[in-house]
C-alpha cells in the first residue's frame, strides 16, 4: 500500500494544479490507466463477497451483471465516447446543459449527488469494512465491540482512500487503481488455482474434474425465475442498467473523458470489457469450489451464510504470509471505488454547481486555484458525511444489496433515457427531461414502496418498462412542443479524434467471448456434460473472429498504401 501511494505521488506531482489536471488528469490518460481504473472502480469488496456467495448458494446466473457489461463498454467506445470527447465535456450534466438547459443540468446533479451521498459512497465503505472485519476478525484482534470495530474500520479505510481524491485528483486515482488492479488480478488467479488444488488434494486438474463433473448445476449461468438473475432480464432492464453504469455514470466515465485521444479511450474501455469477461473465473468459480469443499448452506458441513464462502476459502488456501498482500489488494479495491466516487462528486459540485453559480452572479471567471480549493473542501465534507451514514447500513432490514438495488433505480433509468434521447434527437426540448425525472421518481417510488405487493415483476423488467415509457414521453413532448431551433452538435474537441483502427474486430472478439462464456456455462456446455452442439458453435465463433481480424488488417494495409502513394 505504501508502494502504491509513493508511485501515485510521483506520477501526479506538479500535474494537478489546474482544473483539467485535477478533474480530468490533464486529459492525458492512456489505455492502460483507463482500463485499470475502470476495472478497480467497478470491482470492490461487494463483488468479491457477493458474487462468490451467489455462486456458492445458487449458481453462476449472477455473472450476467459482470459479463454483459461488455456490450455496454462497446456502446461506450463507439457511440457515447466519441460524442463526449468531441464536445470536450468534463461531466455528463455539462453535456445535458449543452443539449437541453441549465435546469436539466441541475436536476441530474441533484440525482447523482443524492445517490452518491446517501447510498453509493456509504455502501462502498460499509461493504469494504465488512469484508475486512470478516476476513481478519477485527473485533477480536483489537478487543472491540462489533459496532465500534465497524466504525473504526470505516473511518480508517475512508481516511486513507480520501487522500488520493483530495490531494491527487483523478490522475492519482487512476494510477493507484491500475497498480492495485495488478494485485487484484494476481489474487483473482491465485485463489481459484489454490482452491482447485485443495479440492483435488494437491492436483489442480483433479479439482477441475470435480467441479466439471459433480453437481454441474452450480455452473449454470442460464438463470431461471427462481435464481438471483433470471436469464430473460439480460435482454430487458439489464441492458439499460449497464448502459447507465458504463456510459453515463459520472464516476465511471470520468476517466474515459480524461483520455489523451479517442483511440486510447476506446482501447481502454474495450480492454476493461475483456476484464469483465474474466470476472466469473476470478470471483465466482471460488464460490463453486467452496460449495464442493464445505457443502451447501444448511448442510452438516456447510457454512452458516453464503457471504462466508469467500472469506472461508481465503483462510483455507492462502498461506499466512500472503494475507497481508491480500489485505492490501482488498483495501485497494475499496479505495478505488471510494476515491473515484469522492473525486466525481467533487467534480459535479464544482463544475456543475459552484462555477455556474459564481458565473450567474456576474463575477469574473473563477480561477483554477479557487476551484481546486473548493473541490478539496467538498471532498472532505462528502467523506465525513459518508463516515456518518455508512455505519447505519448495518441496521438495514433487507440487507446492503437490496438498498443499493432499490435506490439506484431512482436515478439510473431516467439518466440513460435522457442521454439517449438527447444524443439521437434534435427537436426534443428541455421540458421532456424535466417531466421524465418527475415521472420516474414518483412512478418508481410508488411501484417499489406502495404497490410492491401488487407489482411483482422482476425489478430489471421494471427498469425496461420505465425506460420505454420515459423515452416515449420525451418523443411525444418533442413532437407536440419542438425546440424553436433544432439542436446542433458543436465540435470543440481538445484531443485527437482519430478512432482506434482495430476497434471493430476487437469489439467482435469481445462479444464472441461473452457468447462463448454463456455456451460454456449452460446445458450446451458443462452443465450436465458437454453436448454435441458445443464445439461446432465455438468453431463458428472462432471463424467469425479470424475473418473480422483479417479483413480489418487488410483494410488498414490498403489505407497505409494509399497514404504512402499520396505522400
Amino acid at each position: 500500500m505504501g508502494l502504491v501511494a509513493w508511485i501515485s505521488y510521483r506520477k501526479t506531482k506538479g500535474e494537478v494544479d489546474t482544473r483539467d489536471g485535477y478533474f480530468l488528469a490533464g486529459r492525458g490518460l492512456g489505455a492502460v490507466f483507463i482500463a485499470g481504473s475502470l476495472l478497480l472502480t467497478n470491482l470492490s469488496a461487494e463483488q468479491l463477497i457477493g458474487l462468490n456467495g451467489s455462486a456458492y448458494g445458487f449458481n453462476l446466473s449472477s455473472m450476467a451483471w459482470e459479463v454483459t457489461a461488455a456490450f455496454a463498454t462497446i456502446c461506450m467506445a463507439f457511440i457515447f465516447l466519441p460524442r463526449y470527447l468531441a464536445g470536450a465535456f468534463s461531466t455528463l450534466p455539462e453535456f445535458l446543459n449543452d443539449r437541453f438547459d441549465d435546469d436539466v443540468r441541475r436536476l441530474t446533479v441533484i440525482l447523482f449527488m443524492l445517490g452518491y451521498g446517501l447510498v453509493t459512497i456509504p455502501s462502498v465503505l460499509y461493504s469494504g469494512s465488512i469484508a475486512v472485519l470478516q476476513l481478519f476478525d477485527i473485533p477480536t484482534l483489537f478487543n472491540l465491540p462489533y459496532s465500534q470495530a465497524l466504525a473504526v474500520t470505516i473511518v480508517a479505510i475512508g481516511s486513507v482512500g480520501a487522500m488520493y481524491a483530495v490531494f491527487g485528483g483523478l490522475r492519482a486515482v487512476a494510477v493507484s487503481d491500475t497498480l492495485n488492479g495488478i494485485g487484484l488480478l494476481l489474487i483473482g488467479i491465485a485463489v481459484p488455482v489454490l482452491g482447485l488444488s485443495l479440492l483435488g488434494e494437491g492436483s489442480v486438474s483433479e479439482g477441475l474434474h470435480i467441479i466439471g463433473n459433480n453437481s454441474t448445476e452450480k455452473l449454470n449461468a442460464i438463470g431461471s425465475d427462481s435464481d438471483p438473475t433470471p436469464f430473460a432480464t439480460l435482454f430487458t432492464g439489464m441492458i439499460f442498467a449497464n448502459l447507465f453504469y458504463w456510459c453515463t455514470n459520472q464516476y465511471v466515465i470520468q476517466r474515459t473523458l480524461a483520455a489523451k485521444n479517442l483511440a486510447e479511450g476506446q482501447k481502454g474501455v474495450l480492454f476493461s470489457g475483456f476484464f469483465k469477461v474474466l470476472v466469473p473465473f476470478m470471483m465466482m468459480i471460488p464460490g463453486v469450489i467452496a460449495f464442493h469443499l464445505y457443502g451447501g448452506v444448511g448442510t452438516a458441513t456447510g457454512l452458516g451464510s453464503i457471504d462466508l464462502a469467500y472469506p472461508q476459502l481465503i483462510r483455507d488456501v492462502l498461506p499466512v504470509y500472503a494475507m497481508g498482500f491480500f489485505l492490501a489488494v482488498l483495501l485497494g479495491a475499496v479505495f478505488s471505488s471510494f476515491n473515484s466516487l469522492l473525486n466525481s462528486a467533487a467534480t459535479l459540485f464544482c463544475l456543475d454547481v459552484y462555477v455556474p453559480y459564481k458565473e450567474r452572479q456576474g463575477q469574473q471567471p473563477v480561477s483554477d486555484k479557487q476551484v481546486l480549493k473548493v473541490a478539496k473542501r467538498a471532498s472532505i465534507l462528502i467523506a465525513l458525511f459518508s463516515f456518518v451514514v455508512a455505519p447505519m447500513l448495518q441496521f438495514a432490514p433487507d440487507g446492503l444489496w437490496q438498498i443499493i438495488r432499490v435506490f439506484t433505480g431512482f436515478y439510473n433509468i431516467p439518466v440513460i433515457a435522457i442521454v439517449v434521447v438527447g444524443l439521437f434527437t434534435k427537436q426534443v426540448p428541455a421540458l421532456g427531461p424535466k417531466l421524465v425525472i418527475g415521472f420516474h421518481v414518483l412512478a418508481y417510488g410508488l411501484l417499489k414502496f406502495v404497490f410492491a405487493d401488487v407489482v411483482t415483476i422482476h425489478f430489471l423488467h421494471l427498469y425496461a418498462i420505465l425506460f420505454v415509457i420515459e423515452v416515449a414521453i420525451m418523443l411525444l413532448v418533442g413532437q407536440r412542443y419542438p425546440r424553436a431551433t433544432a439542436w446542433t452538435y458543436s465540435t470543440t474537441s481538445k484531443v485527437d479524434m482519430q478512432p482506434w483502427r482495430f476497434g471493430i474486430p476487437c469489439a467482435i472478439t469481445l462479444l464472441s467471448c461473452v457468447v462463448g462464456l454463456y455456451l460454456l456455462f449452460s446445458p450446451i456446455g458443462l452443465v450436465g456434460g458437454i453436448s454435441t452442439l458445443f464445439w461446432p458453435l465455438i468453431c463458428i465463433l472462432v471463424v467469425i473472429n479470424i475473418v473480422s481480424w483479417v479483413l480489418s488488417y487488410r483494410r488498414e494495409t490498403n489505407v497505409l498504401k494509399v497514404g504512402n502513394f499520396s505522400d
